[in-house]
């Protein structure tokens, strides 16, 4: 069934899916604070869907035929960078299906690693087109920031030498350059038509200010999306910087910031709050 071809083998089960129906993680277990680091984590990146006409199963040939050599590889550029640190593997994290996988996981969980995988048994051009790209023919494969790093052989290796937990606590935990903060908001704020950066959510705003901006969103019948700052301090301080505007809530249509909540109330007054929303962004 479902569960099952899911790799949930205990309740609850959470299993994260991209734009084509494909699991690229998962989750076992009541833990509410992974649970959360999981959802921002994956929210924060944006995923490269793949070809066109990929099965919901992990696909392989589309619709409009096998994919080129160049597509396929901004596809496996976009799932080795999916993660700061992501495995290649057999199966997935609760159920890998080979004793090499095994082994791959058991290492990074021993270390209390966070960590993405993804499941090459289900997606047949992933696994072939993956040999080429990185010249290396077995699995499972571990990738660090993007860079191959290698089988279970090279995994032990540095395990025994602690390189391993250095490489990725450094590529997981460590400070995101002036240049990786500003392609995470870049993306931040462009994923939706209408973004407002703002303390808590539309549910429970956690500033005046912003519970403000959210009603006259709502009251506009303006269809929009959030970000809690409050939950994320380098967004909170990089986007300060990135737009040079130093308060909260922002706004942004189309990538671009309209401001603050001042600048919201006059747009609304005079109705250019209106105009600048396009239409996919007005209900109906």
């Amino acid at each position: 069934d479902i569960a099952t071809s899911l790799g949930a083998d205990q309740v609850p089960f959470v299993a994260f899916m991209d734009p084509r129906a494909r699991k690229i993680d998962g989750l076992a277990g009541a833990d509410p604070p992974k649970l959360v680091e999981k959802v921002k984590a994956l929210a924060s990146r944006p995923f490269d869907a793949g070809a066109s006409g990929s099965t919901a199963g992990g696909g392989g040939v589309g619709s409009a035929g096998q994919a080129g050599e160049s597509d396929l590889n901004t596809r496996l550029r976009g799932l080795v960078n999916f993660s700061p640190v992501m495995l290649f593997m057999k199966g997935s994290k609760s159920e890998p299906f080979c004793g090499f996988s095994r082994k791959a996981i058991d290492m990074l969980n021993k270390h209390d690693i966070e960590y993405s995988t993804f499941d090459i048994l289900q997606d047949q051009e992933v696994r072939e087109g993956l040999k080429e790209y990185s010249n290396w023919k077995t699995f499972p494969q571990l990738y660090i920031g993007g860079e191959l790093v290698g089988g279970l052989d090279i995994m032990k290796e540095m395990e025994e030498d602690g390189s391993l937990v250095e490489a990725i606590q450094s590529a997981a935990g460590g400070e995101e350059d002036a240049g990786d903060i500003n392609t995470r908001l870049k993306g931040l704020i462009n994923k939706a038509d209408v973004m407002l950066f703002m303390k808590g959510n539309k549910e429970e705003p956690h500033c005046g200010f912003s519970k403000k901006a959210v009603a006259m969103l709502q009251e506009h019948k303006i269809e929009f999306d959030t970000f809690d700052i409050l939950g994320d301090e380098d967004v909170r301080q990089g986007l300060k910087e990135y737009s040079n505007w130093k308060t909260f809530p922002q706004l942004y249509i189309k990538g671009e910031l309209i401001g603050g909540l001042d600048i919201m109330q006059e747009m609304a007054d005079d109705g250019s709050l209106q105009e600048a929303v396009p239409d996919t962004a007005r209900k109906t």
